[in-house]
């Protein structure tokens, strides 16, 4: 589990590092990054990119990590369903509100980033040795050598 803590771990900071680096760019493309909900004017600040960019990813890369020893439908679902959540939040979200274009532009690209590395981290997590697969490895090897 630790192999799959390292990719969980890598792929939420790289996507955050990424997203982050994109809003830079939105702010200074003159991206206000304010919208009006319930009548009150918000703005999306780093920490909200940061958030919203690594809270999701963890959630569903850690459910990806245990559930795939039930079998690797749950990775080869989860290299489709990713994406598609990612792209589909840009019109649940990002378009509905009232931003200026640089910063729908912006987020929406925040949201894209997502796809590959989410499928990226998928891909490595079904690569990634569980213990229960480990197990029986090491118990032959320990009854070979004895």
């Amino acid at each position: 589990m630790r192999k799959a803590a390292t990719v969980i771990a890598a792929a939420a900071g790289v996507a955050v590092v990424v997203n982050l680096a994109i809003y830079a760019v939105g702010r200074a493309a003159g991206g206000s990054f304010r919208f009006t909900g319930n009548g009150v004017v918000n703005e999306v600040d780093a920490a909200t990119v940061a958030g919203f960019t690594a809270v999701p990813l963890l959630i569903g890369l850690v459910l990806v990590a245990l559930l795939s020893r039930f079998g690797g439908w749950v990775t080869r679902t989860a290299v489709v369903v990713a994406p598609v959540l990612a792209v589909v939040t840009i019109f649940v979200m990002t378009i509905p509100a009232d931003l200026d274009t640089a910063s729908t532009v912006t987020l929406a690209l925040a949201h894209l980033v997502l796809a590959p590395i989410s499928v990226l981290a998928v891909r490595a997590l079904a690569r990634t040795p569980r213990h229960d697969d480990a197990a029986p490895a090491e118990l032959s090897r320990a009854q070979n050598e004895a």
